[in-house]
């Protein structure tokens, strides 16, 4: 069994399972012939994002970073100030300040504004053929991250842009003129952000970007560039982990009709099987991690300087983890996925974009009593460490 890891394979943006397995089952501590490690299985996946001496501060690889632009490109100078890429100290110092605003009761206070804007999409959207990514999941997350952040909805469709742009970062899989737009797209977001925080100076309200300028840490407060790299990051975590998350999750219910049924005859399932639709088709495919100091695996030992891909989407599939992984079975329980990450940097916002899905689909059940796909040929987004579909032709019944 021929056993070929590469990103650029265009299975693997459209369906990428098939190869997972193939790497599980014949080389799941595979060594690419691009210089990294790529681990399939979750106990191995799970262990390098726990490990001590693992660090998220890719921007340190030289070839990495070149291929971006370089250290003093405007991309790699953000990058390099993302809580998503910063270890120990500088890491915990951005999280304190942005996880007084996504604990769990925090969450649940956004929920009636949740809820109302998927109620005005869904308005709008009405009866018949749609295509729910841009009618419905797109447009959600990007309103609630706008007002979370105190940005104007008015801009909500350029700051969709930018960050659509911007998140090709971490993808393994950019071309040169992918790394020109994400370079512009950043330089255009900072000024953007950066005139929002000179106003918030000159009149601080009760959004996130007030408290980014005037929480302080151990005494010391943010600077304006962290702000504004951190900003964009949580534009980009928000945005593509919720809008992918929805789309993944309403096509593959809708190829199980079994659970897609069950679940409107027992709607006090859908907490779990918003778990269990992240664990299906996570929203997140790939990470890559660099480790510092060596990581001993159960039968494998990976040396200090290693580069590491982490495939959540084989690991959240890993039959040693989960009994019939291959099935959508939205009343399994024990479901711990790494479709969020794991350790010291698990997505801070992963309780939001749950919640917001469970709002959607819960919307979704409610109203039509037909949802089927029209037939259209599904294309999935060229960005492979993000799983999400361009588009998601629906007819809708009531």
């Amino acid at each position: 069994m021929t056993a070929l890891f590469d990103p650029r394979d265009p299975a693997v943006r459209t369906d990428p399972y098939p190869i997972y397995r193939r790497l599980r089952e014949a080389d799941p501590v595979h060594q690419s012939h691009f210089g990294y490690w790529v681990l399939s299985r979750y106990a191995d996946v799970d262990a390098v994002l726990r490990a001590p001496g693992v660090s998220s501060e890719f921007y340190r690889n030289q070839v990495w970073a070149e291929r971006r632009g370089g250290l003093d490109s405007p991309l790699v100078r953000s990058v390099r100030n993302w809580m998503l890429m910063l270890d120990g100290p500088p890491h915990r110092r951005i999280r304190g300040v942005l996880g007084k605003v996504f604990t769990r009761a925090a969450v649940e206070r956004l929920r009636p504004r949740v809820t109302a804007e998927a109620d005005r999409l869904l308005d709008a959207m009405g009866d018949g053929e749609t295509d729910l990514i841009e009618s419905l999941a797109l447009p959600l997350p990007v309103t609630v991250t706008c007002e979370l952040l105190g940005l104007p909805t008015d801009n909500r469709v350029q700051c969709r842009h930018w960050t659509e742009q911007i998140s090709r970062v971490i993808d393994p899989s950019i071309t040169a003129a992918d790394v020109a737009e994400m370079n512009r797209a950043e330089t255009e977001f900072r000024e953007y952000v950066t005139g929002e925080l000179d106003r918030r100076r000159a009149a601080p309200t009760d959004d996130i970007l007030s408290l980014l300028l005037h929480t302080e840490v151990d005494g010391v407060r943010l600077t304006d560039h962290e702000i504004v790299a951190n900003v964009l990051f949580l534009f980009v975590a928000g945005h593509e982990t919720t809008v992918n998350l929805v789309g993944n999750g309403v096509l593959a219910l809708l190829r199980h009709p079994d659970q897609l049924q069950l679940l409107r005859e027992n709607p006090e399932l859908m907490p779990g099987a918003v778990e269990e639709i992240t664990r299906y088709d996570a929203p997140v495919q790939i990470v890559s991690r660099l480790l510092d100091e060596e990581v001993v695996l159960d039968d494998a030992i990976l040396p200090a300087g290693a580069k590491v891909m982490l495939l959540f989407g084989a690991a959240n599939r890993d039959p040693a983890r989960y009994s019939h992984p291959e099935s959508l079975d939205v009343t399994r329980t024990g479901i711990k996925t790494l479709a969020f990450s794991g350790g010291p940097h698990y997505c801070l916002g992963a309780a939001l974009g749950k919640m917001e899905t469970a709002v959607v689909l819960t919307k979704l059940l409610r109203r039509y009593g037909k949802m089927e796909l029209t037939g259209e040929e599904l294309r999935w987004r060229s960005n492979v460490s993000f799983r999400g579909l361009e588009r998601l032709p629906l007819r809708l019944l009531r």
